[in-house]
């Protein structure tokens, strides 16, 4: 392993890792057209998100904003300032 310095502060360590040589095309063929400045950026973004993987939302959810959006394109919707009124709300409750 070795120390190297990215163009910040962020000291940057050098691993070497083996991958299978269709995971490398793939890489080769996807990392420039996803707007990565190198194979690095792109490998540590991939790294990053699975330390920290991204929030997901369940399938439950997800059908929910579904039904959602359905029924906003029905106009079975209301805004707040809708609601507010129909309820007799001035807002300083």
């Amino acid at each position: 392993m070795s120390v190297d310095t990215d163009s910040g502060d962020d000291r940057m360590e050098k691993i070497n890792v083996r991958v299978p040589e269709k995971l490398l095309t793939q890489i080769e063929e996807e990392w420039e057209r996803r707007g990565y400045s190198s194979k690095s950026e792109a490998i540590r973004d991939a790294l990053r998100n699975w330390v920290n993987p991204p929030a997901t939302l369940s399938e439950e959810t997800l059908e929910d904003l579904e039904k959602s959006r359905e029924q906003a394109e029905r106009g079975e919707t209301y805004d707040a300032d809708e609601v507010r009124e129909r309820l007799g709300l001035d807002g300083d409750e």
